[in-house]
């Protein structure tokens, strides 16, 4: 008989008690027949990769005899993700030269390939749009990419087309300006107006206690910081304030940061079902061209609209700023049409 469970890398793990009446004493015949969802090959590569375990010691023997009773464990890696491929995918390019590409990117687009997005990504447009250079920065499934947006977070993008460029923006980044010219900004639509015209959020984050995919201010997180000052406010139906749009600068850059990080000064970002869904019912106090607009936008209001570096072969400064986008743009006039 043989059971299963998750493995400490990611994959699993499964169990065989030999039965004794297998046919043969081999251990590779005997896995064969008792787990029969892999193949031969594959069971005699594990084997000889130190990846199974007879009565808890290493067999690397294919020939090894195992005894009726033994419990043989089997260690199956996640399977290596598939090399991404270049796919014609339009870009929005800012600025481009042999050491980085800037975009501009749109909603929808995920950036690298992972569970449910194997294809279509910007990994993939960037595979065929700038050939074989990327080929072994940053990983197999990131080629070049060292910093990202979420899906449906539009805005500028940098990515790094060679070794150097990739070592000086990853120490950039995890430097977020605290010693250098690195600057991130996003303009942010928000429920409500914070109480202050501008302030820091200091607070930790880690992964979300119950809700794997979402993140959570969390005591013992990782340090998160963000920036903010308000731009505008905007009325709702009864003349009082119901939303603003906020300016944001990252310290840090964890995942969700900003989503996360205003949701918990009270004040989510209009349009995020993940970390803003228990404010749905405040869209009956815009006014109705900005209810309809909303709807309509379908993502988190969110727009990286700054970024800023130094350029890892010349430490020239450079700056760069991305309008908010047609449907955000869309949101704002309607927010502004109820005033």
């Amino acid at each position: 008989m043989s059971s299963q469970q998750v493995s400490s890398n990611g994959g699993r793990k499964l169990e065989v008690v030999v039965a004794g009446d297998e046919g043969s004493a081999r251990l590779d015949r005997v896995l064969a027949q008792r787990s029969p969802e892999l193949s031969r090959s594959r069971l005699k590569a594990l084997i000889l990769a130190g990846s199974v375990t007879v009565k808890d010691a290493v067999v690397r023997d294919p020939a090894y005899h195992v005894a009726k009773g033994d419990t043989i464990i089997i260690d199956v890696p996640e399977a290596a993700p598939a090399e991404p491929q270049g796919e014609d995918i339009a870009l929005d390019i800012v600025f481009e030269d042999d050491d980085i590409i800037v975009i501009d990117k749109p909603r929808g687009l995920v950036v690298h390939p992972a569970a449910g997005h194997a294809s279509g990504t910007l990994v993939n447009a960037l595979i065929a749009h700038c050939g074989s250079s990327l080929s072994g920065i940053g990983g197999v499934k990131r080629p070049g990419i060292v910093h990202r947006l979420d899906k449906d977070t539009t805005g500028l993008m940098v990515v790094a087309k060679n070794d150097h460029a990739h070592q000086s923006l990853t120490a950039q980044f995890a430097d977020h300006g605290r010693t250098g010219p690195m600057e991130r900004g996003y303009m942010a639509f928000v429920w409500g107006v914070p109480n202050r015209p501008h302030g820091t959020i200091d607070a930790p984050i880690d992964r979300h206690p119950h809700a794997r995919e979402k993140m959570a201010v969390r005591q013992g997180g990782r340090e998160a910081i963000t920036h903010f000052e308000v731009l505008s406010s905007f009325a709702g139906r009864d003349g009082k304030p119901v939303a603003s749009l906020l300016a944001c600068r990252l310290e840090t850059g964890r995942t969700h940061q900003i989503r996360v990080h205003l949701a918990h000064l009270g004040h989510p970002l209009l349009g995020d079902s993940v970390y803003g869904a228990h404010f749905k019912t405040k869209a009956g106090q815009l006014g109705a061209e900005g209810k309809d607009t909303l709807t309509a936008l379908g993502r988190q209001a969110l727009h990286a609209y700054l970024l800023a570096l130094e350029h890892p072969r010349t430490g020239e400064l450079l700056h760069w700023e991305a309008p908010l986008p047609e449907d955000l743009l869309l949101l704002q006039r309607a927010l502004e049409a109820a005033v």
